[in-house]
């Protein structure tokens, strides 16, 4: 589904991502790892098309889309959950819904996602009316995740959904990640709890101030005890 060829990715003449070349394939779950700084968030803003590349090249389903803009790579079925959530505390559940839904036309299938997402998420259809500022960390990111599908995206990307969530939520979260797999929905995963994330991942890529330094089936990560060692912490 998606194919990222010998990235580069730069802030005025500092290059931060080195020559970073991945692929995933449809419907699995891949994550992405490293530490702070490592270059994980710029490559998914890249992904998206809130930063250009300085080199290399995206491909979706074939097509390139290193220079497309994010509104069309909304609508060509790519969503980003950003780091921090970032929903709009002063809309209501519903409004912010909405707004995620900015990319489609048709009326119903708008009507039909948003009862889909009441579905999945009772908690925000009985939040409805609730402006999102006022819900929990939990409640938002859940908030920020229904509304990244209110286009029906074939690819989900998320940047650290488990960030500042208790253990409780975050479990949550990573079942709600598999739930959604399960729909046939491909999804990126950026993320600091790396067993939680493993756990759920068909592949992963380790991130090392911007180079890839391993990649492999969640097991081949787990289980090799250097790049454990060096770069996951104890998992």
């Amino acid at each position: 589904m998606l194919k990222v060829e010998n990235l580069t990715i730069a802030y005025g003449k500092t290059e931060v991502v080195h020559h970073v070349s991945f692929d995933i394939k449809q419907g699995s779950v891949v994550t992405v790892v490293g530490a702070n700084g490592a270059g994980k968030s710029t490559i998914l803003n890249t992904l998206v098309g809130l930063h250009r590349a300085k080199e290399g090249t995206i491909l979706y389903k074939g097509e390139d889309i290193t220079k497309t803009t994010p509104d069309k790579l909304v609508r060509k079925g790519i969503r980003l959950v950003p780091e921090g959530r970032q929903i709009f505390a002063e809309h209501s559940v519903e409004e912010n819904m909405l707004l995620g839904a900015y990319a489609e036309k048709d009326a119903k299938k708008i009507h039909d996602r948003m009862d889909e997402m009441f579905d999945r998420f009772p908690i925000l259809k009985e939040r409805r009316k609730q402006l999102g500022g006022t819900l929990s960390g939990g409640e938002q990111q859940m908030l920020a995740i229904a509304r990244a599908l209110m286009t029906g995206p074939e690819l989900l990307i998320l940047d650290e959904p488990s960030l500042g969530l208790a253990p409780i939520i975050v479990a949550d979260v990573f079942k709600l990640l598999t739930e959604i797999k399960k729909t046939g929905v491909t999804i990126m995963l950026v993320e600091q709890m790396v067993d939680n994330a493993l756990s759920i991942s068909d592949y992963a890529y380790v991130l090392e101030t911007g180079n890839v330094v391993f990649s492999g089936t969640r097991d081949e990560v787990k289980n090799s005890d250097d790049i454990v060692k060096a770069y996951l912490g104890n998992i």
